[in-house]
């Protein structure tokens, strides 16, 4: 049985992967979140949820260490977190009547069991003793008209400054201007519950 680490520090995520009653730690990663500049889509939170799995450096021979990070894309452009309340409400300006993606990447990275401790080349190797797994989901959320006055309330009362295009579909404004969403809920939230699950059936750490 291994051990399951979780490396966000986002509460939501933490309160999704709660619901598998899958016991497991919250571990802390210092990760640098830029990107190169021709990842679009899907593989900008591919790269850095494998990014941020790689920057872990305390990684056990029992431990599975679970990464992951959430984009929204619209119109061939990246909506990441605001850093300030005049970008959140530029973003959501941008969201105001249209149907955008969000994007999550997740990162699993173990030990290899079945690898030598003395390398497969007979000498040690420790990128070998490690693997690695990235998988993502999508959901398409659109948005009904917002109007100023909406928008200056939500961020206001809310303060999305820590959220993927200045939004929680789980809050106040999922609840008055999302018209329709296709796909995971959950994977909005930031995390592809179901996804996860089916990783972790496939490592007998959760009932199949």
């Amino acid at each position: 049985m291994k051990k399951l680490l979780l490396g966000s520090a986002s509460p939501r995520r933490k309160q999704l992967l709660e619901m598998l009653d899958v016991p497991f730690e919250v571990v802390h990663i210092d990760c640098d979140e830029h990107f190169p500049a021709h990842l679009k889509e899907e593989q900008i939170p591919m790269y850095l949820s494998r990014q941020k799995a790689l920057a872990y450096k305390k990684l056990s021979d029992n431990d599975l260490l679970l990464t992951a990070d959430t984009i929204v894309w619209i119109d061939g452009h990246m909506l990441g977190k605001p850093k300030d309340a005049d970008e959140a409400k530029q973003m959501l300006r941008m969201l105001s009547g249209q149907t955008h993606i969000v994007y999550t990447g997740v990162t699993l990275r173990w030990r290899n069991p079945f690898v030598p401790k003395e390398g497969l080349r007979g000498r040690p190797h420790p990128k070998e003793m490690e693997q690695t797994k990235t998988i993502y989901d999508s959901t398409a959320v659109t948005f009904s008209e917002l109007t100023d006055s909406q928008i200056d309330y939500y961020i206001e009362n809310y303060r999305p400054f820590d959220k993927a295009g200045a939004y929680g579909c789980q809050d106040w404004i999922g609840a008055t201007a999302i018209s329709s969403i296709e796909g995971s809920f959950y994977n909005v939230m930031g995390l592809p519950v179901h996804l996860v699950a089916q990783e972790l059936q496939a490592r007998k750490m959760l009932i199949k």
